[in-house]
């Protein structure tokens, strides 16, 4: 069927946004898989809890591979079987986490590089849209400290970083305008929804009888 992505910085209600958009096809008769990066997958989910642990020191290339191991469990073991049988996957962050979180945040290797090792984690697989949540990073530390977040070893980052990836999300979005569909996080969350619903909707329409090899094949 469709792979669907959430992407964003931390505090920038994407998640919200992913299980808002689960929810409503499973209201309107789809059949879903919401996954969650890292995680997913018995690997995935024990790689997570050593990343995001506050004590550990990881150092950034570790952390790159580390989060790229996960996300080709992921796919491998979930994304691609339900796909195969015709669901909708959405999944909360995938591979331009990466180049935006490890790539800018941590200055670890460039867009180009990054491009080309994306597609071997994924095996050519290619979200058939990425919806990114904007914020600034002011609003979104704010955001996690209202929700009383303590925060993991990414949230802990300061503001310079989440500068750069922010940054390195819009770079993302000019340089992918049919593949990411850039959303101003500072709207209400309802109607955050209601655009992304519109443009699910135009995409089940344009994706109905298209085979699943024809899917996800550019654009990474």
């Amino acid at each position: 069927m469709i792979l669907l992505t959430f992407e964003g910085i931390d505090g920038s209600g994407k998640s919200t946004q992913a299980q808002l958009l689960n929810e409503r096809l499973q209201e309107e008769g789809h059949e879903t898989l919401l996954v969650r990066e890292p995680g997913g997958t018995e690997l995935s989910e024990r790689v997570r809890s050593l990343l995001l642990e506050p004590a550990l020191n990881v150092h950034p290339m570790a952390e790159l591979l580390l989060f790229s191991a996960a996300r080709t469990q992921l796919v491998a073991e979930r994304i691609r079987p339900a796909l195969e049988t015709g669901r909708i996957v959405i999944c909360d962050r995938f591979y331009d986490s990466t180049t935006a979180y490890q790539g800018a945040g941590r200055d670890v290797a460039d867009p180009e590089w990054l491009q080309s090792f994306h597609r071997r984690v994924t095996e050519g697989l290619v979200p058939d849209r990425t919806y990114l949540v904007e914020v600034d990073p002011e609003t979104a530390r704010a955001r996690r400290e209202e929700d009383g977040d303590e925060g993991d070893r990414m949230e802990a980052e300061d503001q310079h970083f989440y500068d750069r990836v922010a940054a390195s999300y819009a770079a993302l979005a000019e340089e992918h305008p049919d593949r990411i569909l850039r959303l101003d996080g500072h709207r209400s969350i309802e109607a955050l929804h209601g655009t992304i619903w519109s443009d699910v909707e135009a995409l089940l329409g344009e994706n109905r009888g298209t085979p699943f090899a024809d899917a996800g094949s550019s654009d990474l």
